[in-house]
């Protein structure tokens, strides 16, 4: 791969916060984020520096979510592409006005900022915080938040037309607040190495399905599945080699899938195969606390099933737990947990999401 690669010029509808800037402006003004900016700010500006460079590839950290954060590369032009597939599949031509409210660190923030300038959009930046809506006073066509970020914005989401969520399931509780909500909001699959999102589906369908929802896959995106079952993405347009990933998926049709867990999550408990996340979702509709599904070992199941609750110890709390559980009759005998831990405050990943293995760690002896 050549070390030169010639940086496209931004499209002339490309606006920043209501100003259009040329590639050579763009630099200036990430001169000035890093020096007079915010802290948010100044990772716009590291951002915008890095890709103005004439290299073919950005550095970039993964989420670190399913394991330690690691460094690796992306190609500027894949991850050019995947702006334009975001565009084709989500309807948002040049002209379209977009709220950038995440970190510019991570790949959604990053990809927010390509969208814009590539795509020709309107792009509004304000400080990632746990309501980014609280002080947005117009309507835009476009914006992407985490499921905390959407929790906490349900007031306020018809200032948003369209709104992809991701880094995170978003619970049943939540998609019963969104099902009169006017705003098309979208749940997405995707991975730092895929340049963000590769399939979408649907949060508030205006037909309701009692089934599972499966995703869909962006343009130019293939799918297949591995012995273990899990799902193989082929997408030349924004990687240079297959994934082969740790999901375990349902293939619903060549361009839709069911997620139904993470392969290196799946508890063997006496010789019954338990799906983590699939628990988790049966168990979402009853917990109000933040919460996960994992497994201990043990003497004769070989493992057992455990559930972590963030709420502070009490026998009170612990039993009324126990007692919702037993009564909830979407759980087979399997999927009851035979422990209950109740930790004040669970460890999390830099970008918020729940750190499973260090809170098993650093609370468990």
């Amino acid at each position: 791969m050549a070390n030169k690669y010639k940086i496209p010029e931004t499209h002339p509808e490309f606006r920043l916060n209501k100003q259009h800037f040329t590639n050579s402006e763009l630099r200036q003004v990430a001169y000035s984020f890093i020096k007079e900016g915010e802290p948010y700010e100044e990772k716009i500006g590291a951002f915008l520096l890095d890709w103005l460079k004439p290299t073919a590839y950005v550095e970039v950290y993964t989420s670190g979510s399913t394991g330690k954060p690691k460094k690796i590369r992306l190609k500027k032009q894949h991850m050019i592409n995947s702006a334009i597939a975001t565009s084709r599949f989500f309807d948002l031509p040049a002209g379209t006005t977009a709220l950038l409210c995440l970190p510019a660190e991570y790949i959604a923030g990053k990809m927010m900022l390509l969208r814009a300038m590539y795509l020709g959009w309107q792009l509004d930046t304000v400080p990632p915080s746990s309501n980014p809506l609280d002080q947005v006073f117009k309507v835009y066509d476009f914006s992407a938040m985490t499921p905390f970020q959407l929790d906490n914005s349900i007031a306020r989401l018809h200032l948003v037309r369209k709104l992809i969520i991701g880094g995170g399931a978003v619970s049943p509780r939540i998609k019963e607040m969104l099902s009169d909500i006017d705003t098309k909001i979208y749940e997405t699959y995707g991975m730092t190495e895929t340049s963000s999102h590769i399939a979408a589906k649907r949060l508030n369908p205006r037909k309701k399905k009692k089934s599972p929802r499966p995703f869909k896959l962006l343009p130019n995106i293939s799918i297949s599945q591995d012995e273990r079952g899990c799902l193989i993405i082929k997408a030349p347009n924004i990687l240079d080699e297959e994934i082969v990933t740790n999901d375990v998926v349902e293939i619903i049709t060549y361009k839709k899938f069911l997620w139904k867990g993470r392969y290196d999550n799946v508890i063997n408990s006496g010789g019954i195969k338990l799906y983590p996340e699939e628990i988790e979702r049966k168990l979402n509709t009853e917990l109000d606390h933040r919460f996960f599904v994992t497994s201990m070992p043990d003497d004769s199941l070989g493992e057992k099933l455990v559930l972590f609750v963030e709420d502070d110890f009490s026998e009170e709390t612990l039993a009324e737990l126990e007692k919702t559980i037993s009564e909830m009759k979407s759980l087979s005998k399997y999927e009851r947990p035979k422990k209950i831990y109740l930790i004040e405050k669970f460890e999390e990943t830099p970008n918020g999401k729940i750190h499973r293995e260090n809170t098993i760690k650093s609370k468990v002896s």
